[in-house]
């Protein structure tokens, strides 16, 4: 197994850490070991970026939007001067 250290942690970031993984009933030390396992284990299963984000709001509830009206047409971007 590696080790790993991490220098100049801001003491907030520290002390959510800490929140955290009491919140969780584990160390400092096995939260943070499951928040890096957790960021590196996801795999892009070839799904974009907007249905991901839908997979994960949906898993919380989900939510609806309305599209916006569009009465105007579309127009062209013009460089600035």
């Amino acid at each position: 197994m590696a080790s790993l250290s991490i220098r100049d942690l801001d003491d907030d970031v520290r002390e959510r850490l800490r929140i955290r993984a009491a919140q969780h009933g584990r160390s400092m030390e096995a939260e943070i070991r499951a928040i890096l396992v957790e960021a590196v284990s996801v795999t892009n299963d070839g799904g974009s970026f907007l249905s991901v984000l839908r997979d994960r709001v949906g898993a919380l509830g989900g939510f609806e939007l309305a599209p916006p009206s569009r009465t105007a047409s579309a127009r062209a971007v013009e460089p600035p001067a």
